[in-house]
């Protein structure tokens, strides 16, 4: 989203009275904030008339056998209750079917086997006394065992001892591991299953009749005696396991009845359950006694939820409905006012907003009213409005906001509603992100319906909804995307013009060279057009680096310039090479004309309706500054106190947003970046921290929202972009004749003119009175810089690197194929040293003049006019020559240094050291350079 431009004190009339923030007084604090709150009270009252509270119903009067006059349809979903006793009988049933729990005991058998031991030891010992039979009498009265004299006697008798010890084992072994459980539980004799529990929680099912009894154990046990064994042995076998029994299955009384409450709770308490909006009695139908149950229900709910009141209009139930309404309404304006001051100031924002939900309460009363699907419910149209004129996270707290407005009111309570209403309007909120271009509307629909399509599938699956039923509502979803996207890309422009706020979307638009005034200026002021395609690179990188708006950038930067065009001669980055027009003028006159261009770009944006968004990066990308040359040169002639320093200043106003500020920075650094003669890395960095520096302390970024750590981010992306823009490139051996012709240590080059790096470099040597100087390595395209010796000879402000190197690399594979075919330079001479006395002519940009000398081989021409090798290569005026044209102008050539080596480091560090007592080009605001670009490659 791109806000408008200005404070919001530019509004005018009635809304700019409540979109200006209130200056301390109470009145207007109340005024300011009572308007906001009048606003949300409106919506409040207006979302309880589109579902006002139902009013008194008598639902008694049905009678069984009456015919109905009207048709009762349930406003709320409901159950129909079963009777008292009805539900006691289906829930001891539901309990009964429960079967019993037993926990099971593996260690049973080592735990009986032991005891049974121990116990025919003492036995044993008892035996083995001098009075046996008192002592093992003794023993089984301890043990509380009844046995007889008879059966003592036979305990006496190791042989039988021995029986009974070995039969006894068997039995543990081999029957107690089948499940042995207590008789004397009075299980339910219908209970045909049991419940058994492992120690590691493992849980199984088995039939009662395949575990034992304590009964059906001793009785198996009794069968593994010899069949000549005794009663009384037998009834002592019977004794012993009796008093040692352990069973492998006990009785889990607390789970059991734990699991029977839960089969009795489980019981539904509803015969039936009659769906929101569903018939309860059809006008002109017999009422029966299934209708007066439902009916009778019908009015016990809505008595519940206080709905139902007995005569006349339900003053209290109104109040509440508003009450409510306002309270979900305030979440989202209360999250205006905490985290988004700037939509919370602005009454025409807070309008439009309130509209949106209007029209979708609107629409939601309507589907209400005529019984149909909650899925076409318009939230996607709303979130996608919301979230392209401001942001995606505005739109998803107002699609929530919607959501619990719309899941309170009675139609749509069902979770079937309000769960797919908000993911259709998260998706559409968060789908904003993926779209930059109204052709790419599709994908918005997509996103949105298959947000619906996962949320109703997932949603039908928990809740057992048949497949039928999902994807009808999901047609429905999906036919709703489809429109809602559609409506609301259609009056985004309207809304753009209410809100007077651009979109991304309309700033592509704006965005593309072939709109008339970016065409003009191409083809008017190319120089200039290729210094604002850099520009925009720039402060693209450096917007998006620190969260800004980079589209806003590039989109404001195209245009910053566009008064240039008017008068383009009068700026540096267009002028013919030596010839300045300036140079005849008062320094007023010039500073009159450098200014013109902010007032007459802002005329033509205005003529061509641009955004206010844009015209605003024209002024404020100058901000403040003084055209600081005029302002010296005007001061040496008149003096300081005949001047009005009014006359020799931008109009203004200073950057007010991150976007201008950041293109005023991006301006004066590509300029002075380009006018360096060794750009390496470091260096620009140095220069880059100069010139923002700078702007800092002249004040020209008091009003702009950026912080430190934004400026040295800014500087970050800066040096980035332009060390990857003046990288070092390889010399290739076959256009070294062309890349170092004349050139006293040019860089590398690719024989295609290189990637920002200037053909020709090298110090020049002092030119003589009145002829034209290059201006400051820091200045700005357009900037006049005093005429001082020691300058970058390698300057080529406003150029436009594209179009540059373009041209070049057609010269430059011209010119070598002609020389590999024609003439072949000596194998003794260096790159870029020529005869004494040759003249080098340096080719240039289409439209512009260009003065020097080149040499190809042992070949020169001198001349502007004079032709070339292959003239089909180029058009007639590809060098500012009409074809047949002899003006008899000579080239304004300079000579050159024949030293291959870099340019002297005092020299450099002269001209370095001037920049601090110099404007840096831009940041002064100096237009027009003298000479700027004179010998340019």
């Amino acid at each position: 989203m791109t806000r408008p431009s200005g404070g919001e004190g530019d509004e005018e009339g009635f809304l700019g009275t409540l979109s200006t923030p209130p200056d301390g007084e109470w009145t207007e604090k109340a005024l300011h904030h009572g308007a906001r709150f009048g606003l949300l009270l409106l919506l409040a009252l207006s979302v309880t008339l589109f579902f006002p509270p139902t009013p008194g119903l008598e639902v008694s009067r049905f009678e069984v056998g009456v015919v109905a006059d009207e048709d009762v349809i349930a406003s709320i979903p409901f159950g129909v209750p079963k009777n008292r006793d009805e539900l006691e009988r289906e829930r001891e049933a539901a309990a009964a079917a429960v079967p019993p729990t037993f926990e099971a005991r593996p260690d049973a058998v080592e735990e009986m086997s032991g005891q049974l031991q121990r116990f025919f030891r003492s036995v044993e010992v008892a035996a083995e006394e001098e009075e046996p039979d008192p002592a093992v009498a003794g023993l089984m009265a301890d043990l509380g065992i009844p046995a007889t004299p008879g059966q003592r006697a036979r305990l006496r008798d190791p042989a039988t001892r021995q029986l009974l010890a070995r039969v006894a084992e068997q039995a543990v072994q081999t029957l107690l591991p089948r499940g042995v459980m207590d008789e004397g539980l009075r299980l339910d004799p219908a209970q045909t299953r049991i419940l058994v529990v492992e120690p590691d929680g493992t849980e199984r099912y088995i039939l009662r009749d395949s575990v034992l009894t304590n009964r059906e154990f001793l009785q198996a046990s009794s069968d593994l005696l010899p069949a000549a064994a005794s009663s009384e042995v037998d009834e002592l076998l019977r004794l012993a396991l009796i008093r040692h029994m352990t069973y492998s299955l006990r009785y889990d009384a607390a789970s059991t009845d734990r699991d029977r409450d839960a089969a009795r709770r489980a019981v539904p308490t509803t015969k039936a359950n009659v769906l929101q909006g569903e018939a309860i009695v059809r006008a002109n139908q017999q009422v029966g006694e299934s209708e007066v149950e439902r009916l009778q229900a019908y009015e016990e709910a809505l008595r519940a939820q206080g709905r139902l009141e007995e005569t006349g209009f339900g003053t209290v139930p109104f109040l509440a409905s508003v009450v409510l309404n306002l309270l979900l309404l305030g979440v989202f304006g209360v999250f205006l006012f905490f985290f988004r001051g700037d939509i919370y100031g602005n009454f025409r924002w807070l309008i439009l907003q309130a509209a949106l939900v209007m029209a979708f309460m609107g629409a939601a009363g309507i589907l209400a009213r005529n019984h149909l699907p909650a899925e076409l419910l318009p939230i996607a149209f709303v979130a996608l409005a919301v979230a392209v004129l401001w942001d995606g996270r505005v739109a998803l707290v107002l699609a929530a906001v919607l959501t619990a407005v719309v899941g309170a009111q009675v139609p749509f309570q069902s979770v079937h509603a309000w769960l797919p209403l908000f993911a259709g309007g998260a998706a559409a909120a968060l789908s904003v992100r993926a779209v930059r271009r109204r052709a790419q509307t599709w994908i918005f629909i997509a996103l949105i319906a298959a947000a619906y399509l996962g949320v109703l599938v997932t949603l039908g699956a928990v809740m057992g909804r048949e497949l039928p039923r999902i994807a009808t509502a999901w047609s429905f979803a999906a036919g709703n995307t489809v429109v809602s996207a559609i409506l609301a890309m259609g009056f985004l422009p309207v809304f753009e013009w209410f809100t007077r706020i651009t979109t991304d979307q309309t700033l592509l638009e704006w965005a593309d060279p072939n709109r008339p005034l970016l065409k003009r200026l191409s083809m008017e002021a190319p120089g200039t057009y290729a210094h604002t395609i850099n520009v925009a690179n720039l402060s693209e990188s450096a917007a998006n680096a620190i969260g800004a708006n980079g589209l806003l950038c590039r989109v404001g930067v195209y245009y910053h310039d566009v008064g240039k065009m008017l008068k383009p001669h009068f700026f540096i980055e267009n002028q013919p090479g030596g010839r300045n027009p300036h140079d005849k003028l008062k320094p007023a006159t010039s500073a009159s004309i450098v200014r013109e261009h902010v007032t007459e770009g802002i005329r033509l944006a205005r003529e061509a309706k641009l955004p206010q968004v844009l015209i605003d990066f024209i002024p404020e990308h100058h901000g403040t500054q003084e055209i600081s040359f005029f302002y010296e040169k005007a001061k040496t002639e008149m003096g300081e106190e005949e001047l009005d320093p009014e006359l020799f200043q931008y109009p203004g106003p200073r950057p007010r947003s991150r976007e201008t500020a950041i293109v005023m920075l991006a301006d004066t650094v590509e300029s002075a970046t380009r006018s360096m003669q060794e750009p390496t890395r470091e260096r620009i960095r140095e220069l880059i921290d100069m010139l923002v520096d700078g702007k800092i302390q002249a004040r020209q970024l008091d009003e702009a929202p950026l912080t430190l750590r934004d400026l040295g981010i800014i500087k970050d992306a800066f040096e980035k972009v332009l060390a990857g823009v003046y990288h070092h490139r390889i010399d290739y051996p076959h256009t070294r004749h062309l890349t170092h012709t004349g050139n006293g240590g040019a860089g590398g080059s690719d024989g295609a003119g290189g990637e920002g790096t200037p053909v020709a470099q090298g110090p020049l040597p002092d030119p003589s009175p009145g002829s034209p100087v290059p201006s400051d390595p820091g200045a700005a395209p357009g900037d006049i810089a005093p005429n001082t010796p020691k300058a970058d000879a390698g300057s080529s402000d406003g150029e436009s690197l594209g179009v540059r190197d373009s041209l070049l690399g057609t010269v430059a594979r011209a010119w070598s194929r002609r020389a590999s075919d024609q003439t072949t330079p000596p194998r003794n001479s260096e790159p870029g040293r020529r005869e004494p006395g040759a003249r080098e002519t340096a080719t240039r940009e289409p439209g512009t003049q260009q003065t020097g000398t080149q040499q190809t081989g042992t070949r020169e021409t001198g001349t502007r006019g004079a032709p070339l090798p292959e003239p089909s290569l180029f058009p007639p005026d590809a060098f500012g020559v009409e074809a047949g044209e002899e003006d008899g102008r000579e080239s304004a050539s300079v000579p050159r240094s024949h030293s291959q080596d870099a340019p002297n480091r005092d020299d450099r560090d002269d001209r370095d050291g001037r920049r601090d007592g110099e404007s840096d080009g831009e940041s002064d605001g100096v237009e027009g350079a003298p000479g700027q670009g004179e010998d340019r490659a």
